[in-house]
């Protein structure tokens, strides 16, 4: 396969000679690590990496894309699962060196560039005592995570990140820089709170900030044998918890390292991992039900700045991993379900290997299913399955526990999935699926701002 654009000459000496950034392509000694990605499993070469200094940089390259017709991917600053950040063969948009983070603590809002990471937005806003609804490792990219919904530690008190975008900054297809808000391009705005990448590159996004700054936060762990027992607890415990309660239930193995007590790493458990933005009374009080289910391995909770609560698992998790993901949205655990997940949970192919359920409720529900592109707003939870190891040896053990998980569950799952979960290769009735009744109405923004799909390295809306 080859790996470089086939452009005219003109064309790429003028491109090159506007463009502020650094231009990487195959010869370069950069080139190789350049075009990794967080997921080891993605193995591409693109043709040429626009690793981009400015929003004109940006504009330059999608004025060059387009001219030139070849393939763009936009590449943000952390995670895909299906590493859609880069292509083979075709320009990748990089803005990861765009990363300029505002904070303005009086109107709480906080202005991120699009290739900052959410650690770096955890770190400015924390000064101030506030933050923005994320998802739960840190080293995760704000503009990847945003365009797809945004669910984390945050979501019941504060709802989804698209929740609290006030706007964003976009080059379009056709060259144009245009802002995106409730009141200019509203249609744009509507579909970029969870339609992804579909609609151009965004260079900035303006947040909403909330006050948080320290968290009551931590894991509680049970038996393995206890799942069963211990899932019926959560779902009841959680559709009456209050909303400064958040918890994921998990299935994992506990990690070799301190501070777990020596006697429980490298063993399998279940458990939630809480996020609680209420002080330590009404923690203490909220968790009463939690502290008396049992029997309890761990009761790690305890008062914690929320910054190092997102970054706790970005150790566990690093950059270059075999990671394969499956994804539903849940609305019950009916007793089929449960036994499911007592099977695959108990089977865990390797010590990075997990499943998570997010809970989809509080301030998420309070916003209509056709108010944003994101449309499971009426959902329990959101379901992924990941398998995870360093050793691409290891990669289809991964995808067959992953995906024999995900046949299991899906019987009683609610149809589609949080687009942030979904890998490369999931098919275009999947991302129909996820979009649910707010699809067709994707198509017709699709069909304005990007008629010839030039942005369409994505979970795509075909116009």
């Amino acid at each position: 396969m080859a790996t470089s654009i086939t452009l005219d000459r003109d064309a790429g000496s003028k491109f090159a000679s506007a463009f502020g950034g650094d231009l990487i392509g195959p010869e370069d000694a950069r080139y190789e690590e350049a075009r990794k990605v967080y997921n080891g499993m993605i193995d591409r070469r693109p043709g040429l990496i626009a690793r981009c200094s400015n929003d004109a940089d940006v504009v330059g390259a999608v004025d060059f894309a387009r001219g030139e017709g070849v393939l763009v991917s936009i590449r943000g600053g952390g995670h895909n699962a299906g590493g859609l950040g880069v292509c083979d063969d075709g320009l990748v948009i990089d803005l990861s060196a765009m990363r300029a983070i505002e904070v303005d603590p009086d109107r709480k809002t906080v202005r991120v560039q699009g290739g900052a990471t959410w650690g770096e937005v955890d770190a400015a806003t924390h000064e101030h005592g506030l933050a923005v609804p994320s998802g739960i490792i840190s080293t995760t990219g704000v503009g990847g995570l945003t365009l797809g919904g945004g669910l984390g530690h945050l979501s019941r008190k504060y709802g989804l990140a698209i929740d609290n975008l006030l706007a964003a900054d976009m080059a379009l297809a056709d060259g144009s820089k245009v802002t995106a808000s409730a009141d200019e391009n509203p249609d744009l705005f509507w579909a970029i709170r969870g339609g992804g990448g579909n609609f151009g590159a965004v260079t900035s996004f303006l947040f909403r900030a909330n006050p948080v700054h320290t968290v009551q936060a931590g894991p509680t762990f049970w038996p393995l044998e206890a799942t069963a027992e211990a899932l019926h607890f959560y779902d009841e415990f959680m559709a009456s918890a209050p909303e400064d309660v958040n918890g994921f239930f998990a299935f994992l193995t506990v990690p070799p390292v301190d501070p777990f007590p020596e006697e429980l790493q490298g063993r399998k458990v279940c458990g939630v991992v809480w996020c609680c933005t209420g002080d330590e009374a009404e923690t203490e009080e909220a968790l009463k039900p939690v502290r008396e289910f049992g029997p309890t391995l761990l009761d790690g909770i305890a008062p914690t700045p929320f910054p190092a609560l997102q970054s706790t698992f970005d150790g566990l998790y690093p950059a270059g991993d075999q990671w394969y993901w499956k994804a539903d949205f849940i609305n019950e655990l009916p007793e089929e379900a449960i036994a499911a997940h007592v099977e695959y949970g108990a089977a865990l192919p390797s010590g990075q290997s997990t499943m998570h359920l997010y809970p989809v409720d509080g301030a998420v529900h309070r916003v209509g299913k056709d108010d944003t592109a994101f449309n499971y707003r009426d959902s329990r939870w959101s379901q992924v399955i990941v398998g995870v190891d360093p050793d691409p040896a290891n990669a289809p053990a991964l995808t067959k526990w992953a995906r024999d998980y995900y046949e299991a569950i899906h019987p009683y799952s609610a149809g589609g999935a949080y687009v942030n979960f979904l890998m490369h290769d999931e098919g275009a009735g999947r991302v129909q699926a996820t979009y649910g009744d707010n699809y067709d109405k994707l198509v017709e923004v699709k069909r304005r701002y990007d008629p010839e799909n030039l942005f369409r390295v994505n979970q795509n809306i075909a116009p």
